[in-house]
């Protein structure tokens, strides 16, 4: 398995940055990394997005996790390697939270594959997550 977390703390609300998160077909307003995003039908589990990085071809996620205001997941299928992400927000104290990113990649030579590809893939997280809480706190 080869795993990649990121946090962040703010003191954004966190129905604020969950009305971002479950707001799907805008995820390009504060993650430059999204040309495109769509969904098919609501922000719940099983629904499927298509997300489109610039110049690149779509990627197809599954929500397959969903608690309102607290965390959603989702997850990519490359070939037999499973990529799962988790988006979490965890209160800290009053007017405080952590946002958590943290991906697993795990199939196959999940080690060898994922140190290749997933530096890749979360290298522009910093960035996202500094954008989201500074949006949500808007």
């Amino acid at each position: 398995m080869w795993t990649y977390e990121h946090s962040i703390e703010t003191s954004a609300a966190p129905e604020a940055i969950w009305r971002l998160w479950a707001d799907v077909e805008h995820w390009g307003a504060w993650n430059a990394e999204i040309e495109k995003t769509e969904i098919d039908g609501p922000f719940a589990p099983g629904a499927r997005i298509t997300m489109t990085p610039p110049g690149d071809e779509p990627i197809a996620l599954r929500v397959a996790e969903v608690t309102e205001n607290e965390l959603f997941v989702d997850e990519a299928r490359f070939g037999d390697l499973l990529l799962r992400t988790v988006h979490r927000i965890d209160r800290i104290d009053h007017g405080r939270v952590r946002v958590v990113y943290r991906m697993d990649i795990t199939g196959p030579g999940a080690d060898e594959a994922g140190a290749g590809i997933g530096p890749g893939i979360t290298a522009d997280w910093p960035d996202t997550m500094a954008a989201l809480v500074e949006r949500a706190a808007r």
